[in-house]
């Protein structure tokens, strides 16, 4: 199966001129993206002045490159201003603090206008609980009309006039040193916050049998405070390192928009790049600000999974690198047996691309033709032909019992010697396989002198057994092993 995805665009405008741009975008999975524009510029030979309007309200300015892609001409910028805080209401009354402007409201179904001393403007602050915690507070703005002071705007604010230098967008201006006169399309690239992008699959089981239906989505986020526009798309999946400023918080990919079928429609293309995974969208599409855009990506419809039954009775303790020669230790024994889902992610079981990190949902059919929520969970950037394996619960009708039946500690000599019994009960229907795991974690050396089942050593410090119990049916393995330092 081919691995595909969507490409995006955007039209922007430059303050000095009516200028259109196509612009593509590279979302990676930190929260954060890289915006490519192209910039008319009409340069005389020296310094000249432009401004470009449209870029977004979390670019990072440093992060800015403008030039000319043919290499033709030498292009420098002398100087770069940001402005990223363009004019809006509470912006407008922050700056009219302390100043009486007029107010429009409506009485008995007539405008009238009423002035108003702004004595404080709307605004966000942070305060710290009596727990230490940081966390944010709201100020109510406060108005004086007629000598009383209101906790509310009283009408409509109108503001006065705020000259040429206020703006409606967020904009860059350049001071640009060219050798020569000239027109030609610049460049524009930077990186920008309120972009993050997810994956997530939905796998689809038939009321019987392994065999899943999976479908792959990607759900791409915009919360730069900028709508693109016909743009291009591409996504990166992969642990790209970022610096971190402090303080810096990356917004978070939030609720999935709606779904769109696309048999026949044009795939998302997967490729590698560099040291991480590419997904170009085919189509350009329209990203709104504040708007959650999904797409299907990938889709198999006949893919082999396993179930397994795996029954851990110490919790997940483990050998943490030292002599434990403590009689109580690992004697916490728990009953669940735990669910997991396998399943290989090659071509031959009609998968075999990279799958980026995401949530997996499973899905059964019912006899009702209904389908019934299995159980979820996440899985992380898996490259082609390696196995998935997904927990999605405990096993109601099979219960574990971990009995330690002897310890033995030798006086004179560096000797600990442990036996174990294991039960298995399945009050099922069905006859099951389970995979018991006993970790060996009081000491690195360690031998196995008696065993009533066939085991594997799975790691430096595992065994584990494979014990099948009938329905409604107890199996029982047991063991013994001798640690010496």
């Amino acid at each position: 199966m081919k691995d595909t995805i969507p490409l995006l665009t955007l039209a922007v405008l430059v303050s000095t001129t009516a200028l259109s741009a196509q612009t593509a975008i590279t979302v990676y999975n930190g929260g954060f993206g890289v915006v490519r524009d192209t910039v008319p510029l009409d340069l005389q030979a020296g310094i000249s002045q432009q401004s470009y309007s449209g870029v977004t309200s979390q670019l990072e300015p440093e992060s800015v490159i403008l030039r000319d892609p043919t290499g033709r001409i030498t292009l420098s910028v002398v100087e770069q201003s940001y402005r990223g805080d363009p004019v809006d209401q509470p912006r407008l009354l922050q700056m009219f603090e302390g100043e009486t402007i007029r107010f429009l409201k409506i009485v008995d179904g007539r405008e009238v206008i009423q002035p108003g001393k702004i004595i404080r403007a709307p605004s966000v602050v942070m305060s710290t609980n009596q727990h230490g915690h940081s966390q944010q507070r709201q100020l109510e703005p406060i108005v004086e009309v007629d000598g009383e002071l209101m906790t509310q705007l009283p009408g409509t604010p109108l503001f006065p006039s705020l000259g040429d230098d206020s703006i409606l967008e967020p904009t860059l201006s350049w001071k640009l040193y060219a050798d020569q006169a000239a027109a030609f399309d610049a460049q524009l690239s930077y990186l920008t916050g309120g972009m993050t992008w997810k994956s997530d699959y939905n796998l689809v089981l038939p009321e019987v049998g392994d065999q899943v239906t999976l479908t792959g989505w990607v759900s791409i986020q915009n919360n730069t405070g900028t709508t693109f526009e016909d743009a291009s798309i591409k996504l990166i999946a992969g642990d790209v390192n970022r610096v971190q400023d402090p303080g810096q918080v990356r917004p978070q990919v939030m609720a999935m928009a709606m779904r769109s079928r696309a048999d026949e429609a044009p795939k998302v293309e997967a490729r590698k790049f560099d040291e991480f995974h590419m997904y170009a969208l085919p189509l350009q599409t329209t990203l709104r600000d504040r708007e959650t855009k999904q797409l299907e990506f990938v889709r198999a419809e006949r893919v082999d999974t396993t179930r397994l039954y795996i029954y851990n009775g110490t919790g997940g303790i483990h050998y943490h690198g030292g002599l434990n020669i403590n009689q109580n230790y690992g004697q916490n024994t728990q009953s669940e047996v735990a669910i997991y889902r396998e399943f290989k992610n090659s071509k031959e079981n009609g998968l075999g691309i990279a799958l980026p990190a995401g949530k997996t949902r499973f899905y059964r059919m019912d006899s009702d033709g209904q389908l019934e929520f299995t159980g979820e969970n996440v899985i992380g950037h898996t490259p082609r032909n390696e196995t998935i394996r997904v927990y999605l619960g405990n096993a109601f009708d099979l219960v574990g019992e971990r009995t330690r039946t002897n310890f033995y500690k030798h006086p004179s000599r560096d000797l600990i010697r442990e036996s174990f019994e294991v039960e298995i009960r399945n009050r099922s229907e069905e006859t099951v396989s389970v995979q018991v795991v006993e970790p060996l974690y009081r000491w690195s050396n360690w031998k196995i002198v008696e065993h009533s089942s066939d085991y594997e050593k799975t790691d430096a410090q595992t065994i584990e057994f494979l014990l099948t119990v009938d329905a409604d049916q107890t199996e029982t393995i047991s063991y013994t092993v001798e640690y010496t330092w």
